[in-house]
Formats: C-alpha cells, sequence, structure tokens
C-alpha cells in the first residue's frame, strides 16, 4: 500500500493523514459500510483527497459532504432503476416482470439490497464490501454498464492512473461477486 500512494502521489494525487480507527468506526456507523481489509489499510495510510475521490472524513464532519457520500453510495441503485424504467432491463432470477414502474422499483430495490454492498473509491468505481477480504474486484458502474476496472485494489489504482505496478500485486482472475460480475463485459 506504501508503493501505491507514493506513486499516486509521484502523479499529484493528494493525500490527508490516514483515518483513524475511530474515523473508521464512524463512517461505518453513518454509511453503513464496512471498507474490506485492503482499502481500510490504504485509508489508514493516507486518505486521498483529490477531486473525484471519496473524503470520507470530511462525510463524518459535514452533512453536505455526508450527503454527497450517500448520493455516491446510492448511484448503482439509481442506475438499475434508471434502466428498468426507460430500457425495460430486468434481471431473470427477479421473477415475472410486473407492468407498472412502481412494482418493478420496489422487487429491484428488494433484490438491490440483497447484493454486495458496494463502496465507491473514485468517481464511479466501486468495490465491493463483501467478502469482506482482501483482493475485491473494482468496478466500473455507470446504469447497468458494468466493468472490471481492476482486479484487485493495486490494478485498478494502477488501470485508472496509468502505472506499472510490481507483477506480485497483479491478478489474472477477477474475484467472482454475485450479481454484479454478472454484468461484466
Amino acid at each position: 500500500m506504501d508503493t501505491l500512494q507514493k506513486q499516486l502521489r509521484e502523479i499529484g494525487v493528494e493525500f490527508e493523514s490516514g483515518l483513524t480507527n475511530s474515523e473508521i468506526d464512524q463512517i461505518g456507523e453513518k454509511f453503513d459500510i464496512q471498507f474490506p481489509p485492503d482499502l481500510k489499510e490504504f485509508y489508514q495510510l493516507g486518505l486521498p483527497v483529490s477531486e473525484s475521490f471519496i473524503n470520507w472524513r470530511k462525510g463524518i464532519q459535514s452533512k453536505d459532504a455526508e450527503n454527497e457520500i450517500k448520493e455516491r453510495i446510492n448511484w448503482p441503485l439509481e442506475g438499475i432503476l434508471f434502466e428498468v424504467e426507460k430500457n425495460d432491463f430486468w434481471d431473470a432470477s427477479w421473477g415475472s416482470m410486473p407492468a407498472s414502474f412502481a412494482e418493478k422499483a420496489i422487487i429491484a430495490i428488494e433484490k438491490y439490497l440483497t447484493y454486495p454492498k458496494l463502496v465507491p473509491i473514485y468517481g464511479h468505481r466501486y468495490i465491493p464490501m463483501d467478502p469482506l477480504e482482501r483482493g475485491n474486484p473494482v468496478f466500473s458502474i455507470f446504469q447497468m454498464d458494468i466493468i472490471y476496472y481492476g482486479y484487485n485494489l493495486a490494478t485498478y489504482f494502477s488501470n485508472e492512473f496509468s502505472f506499472e505496478i510490481a507483477n506480485e500485486l497483479r491478478l489474472e482472475n477477477p474475484r467472482e461477486i454475485p450479481f454484479w460480475s454478472g454484468y461484466t463485459d
């Protein structure tokens, strides 16, 4: 993680001091999330605060920042609902598609709440909270346009910011994440 932060600093990403255990607990309570261990370690070393990164510290200090983070957390659900309403998206596992959008939305939301929760990192890039283990992939999510943007946190940062990482940090295959992996290209 030190090397990743060093590389990010070299390309101009700004960092504040890392999150404390107390701040991580507050974030968990306020946003009903847990950081996977590798992301938690990354944030404890230093918190990226450049544009498009989630400033978790501000989220526990400011109501405006809290609302912005909640919007980012809800972005994937909003995208699914947009696709359901505008493009007749319907996952086969949801059963028969009702006629009204209101009924569709109820089912889509119920199902969404059963999927691994996504934690925003940067822009519309998300890491699943479940499994709560190192090595989760990072997805780029725009409505139902979902792609693997990194097979783990290291490959994500390498892809997003165009720098090389050590071979031992690379993964050949991503971890499969229920629902989300099924819609990747």
